[in-house]
């Protein structure tokens, strides 16, 4: 047997990379072929999977957190002269604790200040990854540091949400409280210069960002088939007997836009056997095997090298 294991990240517990690495332990320990190939959606961890698919140099730029803070935020340089910008890098939700989550200060400036660094690199191409962002900002902080895209930009949204929904579904994640979120979509609705895309599908990611890149002349593009093309994932599913994805919560959202739903959507349409794991599941997967981890998150790397060998 051949598995292709393509996990997402575990957010908070396991990347992306160290959970395949942990499926393919127990599918070898058991005799098995195991590649490989962790995915992502355009959300944080994006950037990694790039580097597990084809290598290439990680930069660092020093940009301000979310709150204006200084940081040192990484980007990748592809082989092939791709840079591969996260979002979350500079506008990550996780560099701020709880009682620090504000979206009515978050900026995105940061971003704009680390694409810029990697512009500086002479790219041939930029891939901007944005989910994960402690902002719902429409991109204004990015905008008052990046005027254009010199290069051709990819921006990757991890979910179809439209500009006009981005303060209702976003801002309570970020902090925001009932009062708030009204406010959040006033500001939102003010940004005259993103109304031409605020219907796009995405453009509400990252509480804007999508529109904002939009606006700056990027191709707005649903992440997790983005990802999965760039990573010719379907030529190594061709070559698979089984194929293993999964993510921390299996709920209705991972068949909405989720890197584990379009694995699942392709492995059926492709006739190859699916398993999708979580750590919580709460919704079965059309068309594939839905299996439930321990839950324990101190267990998940030994779940996941104990569910390779039970495959194989």
């Amino acid at each position: 047997m051949r598995a292709l294991l393509s996990p997402a990240s575990l957010k908070g517990v396991l990347s992306a990379a160290r959970a395949a690495a942990a499926l393919a332990r127990g599918v070898r320990a058991a005799g098995s072929e195991a590649e490989e190939l962790p995915v992502a959606d355009g959300g944080e961890g994006t950037a990694e999977v790039f580097e597990r698919a084809f290598g290439g140099d990680w930069r660092t730029a020093d940009v301000p957190d979310p709150l204006g803070r200084p940081i040192a935020a990484r980007w990748l340089l592809l082989p092939d002269g791709r840079a591969v910008v996260e979002a979350a890098a500079a506008a990550g939700l996780p560099l701020l604790a709880p009682t620090e989550q504000d979206p009515l200060r978050a900026s995105s400036r940061g971003l704009g200040e680390l694409l810029l660094a990697a512009l500086a690199e002479g790219p041939t191409a930029v891939v901007v990854a944005l989910g994960g962002t402690a902002t719902v900002d429409g991109g204004a902080g990015l905008r008052e540091v990046v005027s254009e895209l010199p290069v051709p930009c990819v921006a990757l949204a991890d979910v179809r949400t439209s500009l006009g929904d981005a303060a209702r579904v976003f801002g309570p994640q970020k902090g925001a409280s009932p009062a708030e979120v009204v406010l959040l979509d006033e500001r939102l609705s003010a940004l005259e210069e993103l109304r031409p895309f605020a219907s796009l599908p995405g453009s509400g990611a990252a509480g804007g960002l999508g529109a904002a890149f939009a606006a700056l002349g990027a191709e707005l593009l649903p992440g997790a088939a983005t990802v999965l093309d760039l990573i010719d994932f379907d030529e190594r599913l061709a070559r698979a007997d089984l194929v293993v994805t999964g993510e921390g919560t299996v709920d209705a959202t991972t068949t909405d836009g989720k890197a584990p739903g379009e694995v699942a959507q392709r492995a059926a349409a492709g006739g190859v056997r699916c398993i999708v794991f979580g750590g919580l599941v709460r919704e079965e997967i059309p068309g594939a095997e839905t299996v439930a981890l321990s839950g324990d998150a101190s267990r998940a790397e030994d779940d996941l090298v104990d569910l390779g060998r039970r495959i194989a």
